[in-house]
């Protein structure tokens, strides 16, 4: 069954400590880890933006005010501004607070994935609704969402973004059964899906990354869903169930197959790939930043 109602909200769980960058996450979120010169969550943020998400809900616990602080306004700061003159400054900092209406719910316990999709039930209500995980960057230059939302709205249950790994036991990865995965328009029923599967026992190759278009039937699985794997609640468990009974309503799952470029902010390598990659593409930055890397690094690099 297709859902007509235009897709306006997303939620954002971000309530993770951020241990693989101690020490710079010990007293800052590691959401706030910038790229470039904004910070990581932002990106996301904007991404749900362009894709119509206006209603954010960021799904948080502790030591995460500063990021709270950054979707607010800056009074102080921007009057500094406006009286200086800076209107390039003043742009950049109100540029966070215009990207919609953003909300925050505390998480309380880290139960997994699962959990924390669980604490927006009541934000939510009851229509479908986008999953942004502020780890997986997606390139700006890519529009992952709308093809995802557009998916969701034609055929309806829920929609999962995937896209070709090598290494198959670091992600949940989907069974497409007997389908085509290079089929032209991307879009790839999904049979079952997998947490984590040995290389060996792995239905296929395409890991599940962190976009989720998400049917509110969801909020009923996961309310019934047991831990799995690190005794949490995984949302790949939940999304397995509603894969299993596409006749029902809000069942079914189907899988975009993204082939852009995408970055873990979560990884210092994939992370500082991230950063080197946008600002060597930047009008302002990217001429002087490549000539460096050629010139220190990659001797002959053109």
């Amino acid at each position: 069954m297709s859902s007509t109602s235009k897709i306006r909200k997303a939620v954002i769980p971000a309530a993770g400590l951020g241990t693989r960058f101690l020490p710079a996450t010990k007293a800052m979120p590691k959401e706030m880890l910038p790229v470039v010169d904004e910070p990581a969550i932002q990106y996301v943020v904007a991404e749900g933006s362009r894709a119509g998400l206006d209603d954010i809900l960021m799904i948080t616990g502790q030591n995460k005010k500063a990021m709270e602080d950054h979707f607010d306004r800056a009074p102080t700061l921007e009057a500094a501004l406006e009286a200086k003159g800076d209107s390039k400054k003043l742009e950049s900092v109100q540029k966070a607070t215009h990207l919609g209406d953003i909300h925050y719910v505390r998480q309380g316990e880290a139960k997994g994935l699962g959990h924390a999709v669980l604490c927006g039930k009541q934000h939510v209500g009851d229509e479908p609704f986008a999953v942004l995980l502020g780890d997986d960057f997606i390139d700006p230059a890519d529009d992952l969402l709308t093809p995802m939302i557009e998916v969701q709205q034609a055929r309806g249950g829920s929609v999962i973004a995937v896209m070709e790994v090598d290494n198959v036991s670091a992600y949940g990865v989907i069974d497409p059964g007997s389908a085509d995965t290079s089929a032209e328009d991307g879009v790839v029923p999904v049979q079952g899906l997998v947490e984590k599967p040995a290389a060996e026992d792995a239905p296929s190759n395409l890991a599940i990354i962190g976009r989720y278009v998400l049917h509110p039937a969801i909020f009923a699985e996961l309310e019934q869903t047991a831990p799995g794997k690190g005794g949490e609640i995984q949302l790949t468990d939940a999304l397995e169930a509603m894969a299993k009974k596409p006749t029902e309503e809000g069942g079914g799952v189907h899988a975009v197959v993204y082939r852009g470029r995408r970055y873990d902010t979560g990884d210092k390598l994939s992370y500082i790939k991230a950063v080197v990659t946008l600002a060597s593409e930047r009008e302002d930055l990217g001429p002087d930043l490549r000539s460096w890397l050629k010139d220190e690094f990659v001797p002959g690099l053109s």
